[in-house]
């Protein structure tokens, strides 16, 4: 299904370059969390970032998903699962030995999902506690954040819905395990297949939108804003993600 847009939902103008964050970094849990969005507003996101960090798209996009929505705002945190040790962005794409090795012990070690969702399960919980203003939760990863996504929206999750942008290592075996609605956003980069058994596989509400002129990572690090194809579909994929938890969250 292709999700429709609600009018209450626009996407602030985006900047190219030299992006001034609106939030701020706070700790929770010991990690670094850039936290933006109104302390007043009562919905939460929890940002799962892909393996290079904190980037100014990434921050923008965080702010986006604050500030987007005039009838409904958000606190929006994303915790430095990396401790300010992310992977290079030069490792991308891996077309080369080298690079396909460095990406490999990082999945490995400081990316391996069990370790993050471990840590993930930890800050949510201390979110909870520190901001019981906020009466519902949902969360969105991407590329490597999109598994991480699904591995924690199973059977107990604390969040109403999901959503995964480029998402890496997709399972179609996943899918059944999802309780509840998730949004894709794959890019022109995603396995096709994969992706269709994994959609046919959900059981809860979902939308899965194709983004097939965009690379993977261009919700995020490798969004080049300065392309106006590219600054466009950026924006029209945050506006999906603003109607998405609107609807569902």
């Amino acid at each position: 299904m292709s999700l429709h847009s609600a009018a209450c939902c626009t996407v602030p103008p985006v900047v190219a370059k030299d992006y001034s964050p609106k939030g701020k970094y706070t700790t929770v849990d010991g990690l670094k969390t850039y936290h933006t969005g109104e302390s007043s507003a009562k919905h939460g996101i929890f940002v799962v970032y892909d393996i290079f960090g904190f980037f100014p798209q990434t921050i923008q996009g965080a702010d986006i998903l604050a500030y987007g929505n005039k009838d409904r705002k958000y606190q929006v945190f994303m915790p430095d699962f990396f401790d300010g040790k992310p992977a290079d962005i030069s490792w991308y794409p891996p077309d080369n030995e080298e690079k396909g090795k460095k990406l490999g012990a990082f999945f490995e070690g400081p990316a391996a999902p069990p370790k993050t969702v471990e840590k993930l399960n930890s800050l949510i919980a201390e979110l909870k506690k520190s901001h019981s203003e906020i009466e519902s939760w949902g969360i969105v990863g991407y590329c490597w954040g999109g598994k991480i996504v699904n591995l924690v929206s199973q059977a107990g999750t604390p969040f109403k819905a999901a959503a995964a942008c480029h998402p890496a290592m997709v399972d179609p075996a996943d899918a059944p395990k999802v309780t509840i609605p998730i949004a894709l956003l794959p890019s022109q980069d995603e396995d096709k297949d994969a992706v269709a058994k994994y959609e046919k596989a959900l059981t809860v509400k979902h939308t899965v939108e194709w983004f097939p002129t965009q690379i993977h990572g261009w919700m995020a690090a490798r969004s080049d804003l300065e392309d106006p194809k590219v600054k466009s579909e950026y924006e029209r994929g945050y506006k999906i993600l603003l109607d998405f938890y609107h609807e569902n969250s």
